[in-house]
């Protein structure tokens, strides 16, 4: 029985160094994984900056004046100029 018990503790050695190389080869995977994530993340951010960016360039109202001035040829009109309707005796969200 003591020679059994030495026989696989002598099998186990090799067994345990196996299993340790490939924890350490499934590690290294996960962290070249995580890394190429984060370069991911990391390009994600970029690009929704750059985004947020030209959303702020083009909603500006100086642009905005500047497209319906110059290329649409509208007018802004004065208050005094502008007419408003209301229509009294029906709540709003209420069918006509």
């Amino acid at each position: 029985m003591k020679r059994f018990s030495l026989y696989v503790f002598a099998l186990s050695i090799p067994l345990m160094l196996g299993l340790a190389a490939w924890q350490s080869l499934r590690h290294a995977a996960v962290e070249k994984e995580i890394a190429r994530l984060e370069e991911a993340q990391r390009e994600w951010i970029d690009s929704n900056k750059r985004l947020i960016a030209g959303i702020a360039v083009l909603s500006s109202a100086e642009r905005i004046e500047h497209i319906a001035r110059e290329e649409l040829a509208l007018v802004k009109k004065e208050p005094e100029e502008v007419l408003q309707i209301r229509i009294e005796g029906r709540e709003r969200g209420e069918p006509r």
